[in-house]
């Protein structure tokens, strides 16, 4: 009915609602709007779209209210009338058309609005990810990439960064067995962010530091410093030298295994979501002294649309569980002994041995890892990197992060 409007009535209809046929979608595709009272609705490509009007005027991109060579917005959003309502409102080709009280234009492209409407948030996934055990991984026979190429060859880190994005591991393989050849190949990525441990680290099991990791002793699948307030984004892992046995690395899918339990139990995941727990890592020895404490849920999902972004799991470092009411700390036990029940599925276990010239990446926040126990002489290096700058990294390479 709209796309038949007379252009004698179009006129009189603009204030309450527009037309137009828009040149990125079929001929017969339409966009209309209405105005209403609190907010302006928009129908276009399927779909139906409202919008706040103090939303609209923050938003707009005109040359006085965002400056496009910084990509930085100009206007005072605190100085937005919140009761502002538009004086008129098009559709011209594929752009809405608003006038603002005191004659100030804002022009939307139609396709931009619809891909930031939270219509289309919502339903939409941040980060595409392939969710994996142990078989779906090795049947996807990824490649690991070379160090030569690697770093020397975009397309090479490009094919990298797609591969950590959907996985939340990455392989390089033939990188030299020193240090600085790890330095250098993680800093291919993403810069190193430094921590307690240091820049890079260099260990082997002499107990130098107060964390079970400095030793030959089995480690159970976790996530690392989870006691930080905002979680190390990437692990790496390079081998430099092991004299004796086992010693394989474990990796596990956390978003995997929470997956399985926001189905089989979703009150469960939902509990594990919503409340938040401690973790803690107290040294004190001759040469370091430190009392580290990071509070967050155990799943941690984008409250939109209830996509995933991060796991926090570590039985190691979890402090006391001191943030829970006590009529619902039994649930609490009893959601976290479903997912550690997941995690610990052997279907769901990738075991690695790292040897010298393999390096791995891993997304801290998603893939746990472990080890088993080991004999003789084992030296490891690696870093944490910024999860910010891989992203960013990625997102250069026009890559979805």
């Amino acid at each position: 009915m709209f796309c038949k409007l007379h252009k004698s009535a179009l006129r009189q209809a603009q204030l309450l609602r527009g037309v137009s046929r828009s040149t990125a979608l079929p001929r017969r595709a339409c966009a209309t709007f209405r105005a209403h009272e609190e907010c302006l609705e928009l129908h276009y490509g399927g779909t139906q779209m409202r919008f706040n009007y103090v939303w609209l005027r923050d938003h707009c991109l005109s040359a006085a209210s965002y400056n496009s060579k910084t990509n930085q917005r100009n206007l005072d959003t605190g100085s937005i009338d919140l009761t502002i309502r538009p004086e008129s409102t098009r559709v011209e080709g594929d752009h809405l058309v608003i006038t603002w009280p005191g004659g100030h234009m804002s022009k939307y492209s139609l396709s931009w609005l619809a891909e930031n409407s939270f219509e289309r948030k919502y339903q939409s996934t941040e980060q595409p990810r392939i969710l994996w055990n142990s078989d779906i991984y090795r049947n996807a026979n990824i490649t690991s990439s070379k160090w030569d190429t690697f770093m020397s060859c975009d397309d090479e880190l490009k094919k990298f960064l797609q591969n950590y994005l959907l996985y939340g591991i990455a392989f390089v393989d033939d990188v030299p067995a020193t240090v600085e050849a790890t330095e250098a190949v993680t800093q291919r990525v993403s810069l190193i962010r430094e921590t307690t441990y240091g820049r890079m680290w260099c260990f082997t099991s002499d107990f130098s530091r107060g964390d079970t990791a400095y030793s030959q002793l089995a480690l159970d699948r976790h996530t690392d410093t989870s006691y930080f307030q905002e979680p190390c984004g990437i692990q790496v892992f390079h081998c430099l030298k092991h004299e004796g046995t086992g010693g394989r690395t474990l990796l596990v899918d956390g978003f995997y295994a929470a997956e399985k339990l926001r189905q089989r139990s979703p009150e469960s995941f939902e509990l594990l979501a919503q409340v938040p727990i401690k973790h803690e890592y107290i040294e004190n020895t001759d040469r370091h002294q430190n009392h580290i404490t990071g509070i967050g849920p155990v799943l941690n999902v984008y409250p939109w649309n209830n996509e995933m972004y991060l796991i926090r799991y570590n039985n190691y470092d979890r402090s006391v569980l001191n943030t829970i009411p006590h009529d619902v700390v039994q649930r609490w036990y009893a959601a976290h002994r479903e997912l550690t029940t997941e995690l610990r599925r052997p279907e769901n276990e990738l075991w690695v041995k790292l040897t010298p010239g393999k390096v791995v990446f891993i997304d801290n926040w998603r893939v746990l890892h472990g080890r088993e126990s080991f004999t003789g002489s084992r030296q490891l290096c690696g870093c944490y990197l910024t999860r910010d700058d891989v992203l960013s990294a990625a997102r250069c390479f026009g890559l979805q992060a």
